[in-house]
């Protein structure tokens, strides 16, 4: 208890799902929380849930002015911003020579301008709050490729590029800077996968609570010397090339 405690944390996307659980683990750990979504009556119901340690702010991440009202929203309301969580994010999926103009904009806009937008809009109250902590959520498809996901790809590939760019300049000022990668996790996004599919060695998608674990201890002191790293939470998934123990077997 109390790893994050006074804190004053913003996370985008929270009205539900991992945004959803980073919120509830951080405010269990002390923390003062401001969800944002466009998720309006989620959104409010989740914060009420919550308690006084949480307020919601209706945000689209991908127009600048939303983001300042949502920082100071954090600051009017509980004084400071500390720590910001960009993991609002969306995908759509089709054949690269189908693949839609308009859902590139909107999946680029969303989740890699919406992460760039937040840095820079928090990074100024961070520095007024003597140094912070930044988590930006990228995805294993921010490390490899995935057939269909095109836009998805591109914009995970390009917040784990800014996170290291953005994390060389913050650091004077004492704000950290680091993205998390997470694998297939068990929410209503996946909920129509065949997990059976997906060649993960821990056999089994994450609980979206064990990504948090890993944005609460980015978000938290006992990660202070940390910037511009990566934290993979994948089950395996990306650490090799699938084979059969039967396959392997054979080979030796």
């Amino acid at each position: 208890m109390g790893r994050v405690s006074e804190k004053v944390i913003l996370v985008t996307g929270g009205a539900r799902g991992m945004g959803a659980a980073h919120a509830r683990l951080l405010v269990a750990e002390g923390a003062k929380v401001v969800i944002t979504d466009i998720l309006h009556q989620e959104g409010e119901a989740f914060a009420a849930e919550l308690g006084s340690s949480a307020i919601y702010v209706r945000q689209d991440v991908a127009q600048p002015e939303e983001w300042c009202q949502a920082i100071a929203a954090a600051e009017s309301k509980f004084g400071a911003l500390h720590g910001l969580v960009n993991n609002a994010g969306i995908a759509s999926m089709a054949p690269i020579e189908r693949f839609p103009l308009d859902q590139w904009e909107k999946t680029l806009a969303v989740n890699l301008t919406g992460v760039f937008l937040g840095m820079q809009t928090a990074l100024p109250a961070m520095r007024r709050a003597g140094g912070g902590s930044i988590v930006n959520i990228s995805s294993v498809e921010g490390l490899r490729g995935s057939p269909g996901l095109h836009a998805y790809v591109a914009s995970k590939f390009g917040v784990r590029g800014i996170t290291k760019s953005a994390a060389l300049e913050a650091a004077a000022s004492g704000v950290r800077i680091n993205s998390i990668h997470p694998g297939l996790i068990n929410t209503r996004m996946t909920e129509n996968f065949d997990f059976s599919s997906f060649p993960i060695p821990l056999g089994r998608p994450a609980e979206p609570q064990e990504v948090s674990q890993a944005v609460l201890f980015l978000l938290s002191d006992e990660s202070s010397y940390l910037t511009g790293s990566e934290i993979v939470v994948d089950g395996g998934l990306t650490i090799g090339v699938p084979q059969k123990c039967q396959a392997v077997e054979n080979i030796f």
